[in-house]
């Protein structure tokens, strides 16, 4: 059994490259596996190991980051380890949206428990912040897709908005939303509201049979999708698209392992399918050897 420890931080830091060096020192370590991403607003993590060391794992982060706790954490569990490798990334921007943020609106966040009631109300504008392939996983009833592919493209969406409005929004931990917030009180908005802790915290404590939530939320590790519960869910990864695929489509005539999905089957040319094939062939028979 692995934990998967999801974390972010806004605080402006300063010897980027240092913390750098020595998070990788510390992940190489101790066999840590995930994806890190550092900027000079903050940082942003999800990380994997064995339960044993998430007391030694998250002080070690806290006490290099100089911070006493995280703006936002998740803890999940998976079998496998969740990650393939172990990445620290420097970036501009930890979300990009075109501004800096070093702290966080610590108002207008709405718990999970009071979040279905609130969503319900007429004049709330449901806003779905994550990628369309995301919404199309599993969203909120009643949210809104502004059916763009990059977080850096919300500023356009934004503009079709109206500054009187009760805008509300959400995305899988929370980070996004806390960009999005005050991006767009910084042009004015007055009733900017979000999910607190994202969609993983609302998972984790209401109960499906309370839930408002259709189909499953999509996560960037092994697991694909999660459920409630934080149960992992029952989607893939397509090799010729890198997209998540249902069962049903899985069953279909265009799917094919490790090479297409009715997604992108007319999309690939014979060539790339044919190179698909044969990775796929080399990938079972170093599984079998």
């Amino acid at each position: 059994m692995y934990e998967i420890f999801g974390f972010y931080k806004f605080k402006q830091i300063k010897n980027i490259k240092l913390l750098k060096k020595n998070l990788e020192n510390f992940v190489e370590e101790e066999k840590i596996r995930g994806s890190i991403i550092i900027s000079i607003e903050g940082v942003n993590g999800t990380i994997s190991f064995k339960p044993t060391k998430y007391k030694k794992v998250k002080n070690k982060i806290l006490n290099l980051l100089n911070i006493r706790k995280f703006d936002n954490e998740n803890i999940s569990y998976y079998k496998y380890q969740a990650f393939k490798k172990s990445k620290i990334k420097i970036k501009k921007e930890v979300v990009p949206i075109g501004m800096k943020l070093n702290k966080i609106n610590t108002k207008n966040k709405i718990e999970p428990k009071d979040w279905n009631k609130f969503i319900l109300k007429k004049e709330t504008v449901l806003i779905d912040t994550r990628k369309s392939f995301e919404f199309k996983v599993g969203t909120f009833k009643g949210s809104i897709n502004p059916e763009l592919n990059n977080f850096r493209d919300f500023p356009r969406y934004f503009k079709t908005l109206k500054k009187n409005q009760k805008i509300v929004m959400f995305c899988t931990g929370g980070i996004r939303c806390e960009k999005a917030s005050a991006y767009l009180e910084k042009k004015g908005f007055k009733n900017v509201y979000q999910l607190k802790g994202g969609i993983i915290n609302y998972l984790d404590n209401v109960k499906k049979k309370d839930s408002l939530w259709s189909g499953d939320c999509f996560v960037f590790d092994n697991r694909v999708s999660i459920k409630h519960g934080l149960k992992s869910g029952n989607l893939k990864i397509c090799a010729g698209c890198r997209k998540p695929i249902k069962l049903s489509e899985r069953k279909s005539n265009f799917y094919e392992q490790g090479v297409s999905c009715p997604n992108c089957y007319n999309k690939l040319t014979n060539s790339q399918k044919n190179r698909f094939r044969m990775r796929q062939k080399q990938i079972l028979a170093a599984k079998k050897n």
